[in-house]
């Protein structure tokens, strides 16, 4: 473990009469990341810290990382290298997926001082007391193995939507995913604790929920990883609905093979639950399905979608899709491409394939060109603009319910209808964090 050298200590606890220090946050990533960004902030405030935006000066600046793709990492080295410019004396944590994976190179980026790992993430207020600005970064972290326990977190004040993690971690061996191995095991909230955020969230004010996890349809399991369901993700659903004050609640993203038709059924007759599901499917291409190690078949993946149109013709689905995985040939692609037009789904979020250090995906060939990826993901993002241009019209005259967010941009503000269409329209402050009745 490497030591910072010891210059002046860096105090969380400061008598009154001294400046009170000040903390930035830039988040990578997820939905996730940003609720437990949000939990951080709020424990260093407690802790003494006047919280600034990332692009003010700081004492301290935390970037929470994630390490899906390889852009991911490049867009940390630069947010450190453009910090070093702005204010060298400044300290810098690195936590996240990424600080989990690769501990030892992140403490190698000149102007890092302090990199924590999964289990230290929310202890980092006794962190900072101890930290001293060095030529060297701390590294506390551990072996993924030894992670256990779930932290609560959600996002406050950040914008009107709260995203409210209630599942981390996962226990499925996809080979292209390094999640697992920056996560842990799959656990879960309890139900309990879950509704008493939710109350929580409710009184302060929050009109919409946003249920986030790794795996959020493998809720259930304990904070220790027991790989026994003490509970599940439809008996959470079912509660939750009944939570007075929430008005609306999303599903973040849910994998195919755990959405049931109960839960289909459940949001479509439920007045909260939005008509709104985001599915991976990852590959049209059931050769490709299974060198990825999905568990389930694009057969499966229809029935889902075909089941959520008949109940809620006007559901908003989305996708995610990875292109350019190794051994997808133009065959592969195109049956990939074929059922997506097929669907009746309404947009694609499309990821370039990156190789990651320690995946199963690494031995398998051939690999597909750079040109080649980027040349498939420009043809989905298109087909993806193509279907959320054509869901929008369908919608055309109907009269929704706008969630419209409070902060202003260039004059105008935006907010979302129950099945996701965004709207923008000019500021009007009388709407921000309200439901509003919008002809489409």
């Amino acid at each position: 473990m490497q030591e910072a050298s010891p210059i002046q200590p860096f105090n969380v606890s400061l008598p009154a009469m001294e400046k009170r220090r000040s903390v930035a946050f830039h988040t990578l990533g997820c939905k996730l990341n940003f609720s437990e960004t949000s939990t951080l902030s709020r424990m260093l405030e407690k802790d003494g810290f006047d919280k600034k935006e990332f692009d003010d000066t700081a004492d301290v600046y935390v970037i929470n990382t994630c390490s899906v793709t390889d852009n991911a990492d490049k867009e940390c080295r630069q947010l450190v290298r453009r910090i070093q410019r702005r204010a060298p004396e400044s300290m810098v944590v690195i936590t996240g997926c990424y600080a989990q994976l690769k501990p030892k190179e992140i403490s190698e980026i000149p102007g890092v001082d302090l990199v924590l790992g999964a289990a230290e993430k929310f202890n980092i207020g006794s962190h900072l007391r101890e930290l001293t600005k060095g030529n060297s970064a701390k590294i506390s972290s551990c072996d993924i193995e030894e992670v256990s326990g779930f932290n609560a977190s959600y996002s406050l004040n950040d914008r009107t939507r709260t995203f409210l993690k209630v599942q981390d971690g996962c226990d499925y061996t996809c080979s292209f995913c390094t999640i697992p191995m920056a996560r842990g095991k799959s656990r879960s909230d309890s139900i309990e604790n879950v509704l008493r955020n939710a109350h929580e969230l409710a009184a302060s004010g929050v009109k919409e929920i946003v249920l986030t996890g790794v795996n959020l349809g493998d809720f259930g399991k304990g904070p220790d990883g027991n790989k026994k369901h003490e509970e599940s993700f439809f008996h959470l659903i079912q509660e939750l609905d009944k939570v007075e004050g929430i008005e609306r609640y999303r599903i973040s993203s849910i994998e195919p093979n755990l959405l049931t038709n109960e839960i289909i059924e459940f949001v479509a007759n439920s007045r909260k639950f939005m008509p709104h599901f985001h599915i991976p499917l990852q590959s049209g291409s059931n050769k490709i399905l299974g060198l990825m190690r999905r568990r389930y078949k694009r057969e499966l993946y229809a029935e889902r979608v075909a089941l959520i149109k008949t109940l809620m013709p006007h559901c908003a689905i989305g996708v995610d899709v990875i292109v350019g995985f190794p051994g997808e040939d133009e065959e592969s692609f195109k049956e990939t491409f074929d059922f997506l037009h097929s669907l009746e789904v309404s947009y694609l979020h499309v990821f370039t394939y990156s190789e990651r250090a320690n995946t199963h995906a690494l031995d398998i060939q051939p690999v597909v060109s750079p040109h080649l990826r980027h040349e498939r993901n420009k043809s989905l993002r298109n087909l993806s603009y193509m279907k959320m241009q054509y869901f929008t019209a369908q919608h055309g005259g109907e009269t929704r319910k706008v969630l419209f967010e409070g902060h202003e941009k260039e004059g105008m503000m935006e907010g979302y209808t129950d099945n996701y269409i965004r709207i923008t329209t000019p500021f009007r402050q009388e709407w921000a964090n309200e439901i509003v009745d919008w002809k489409i």
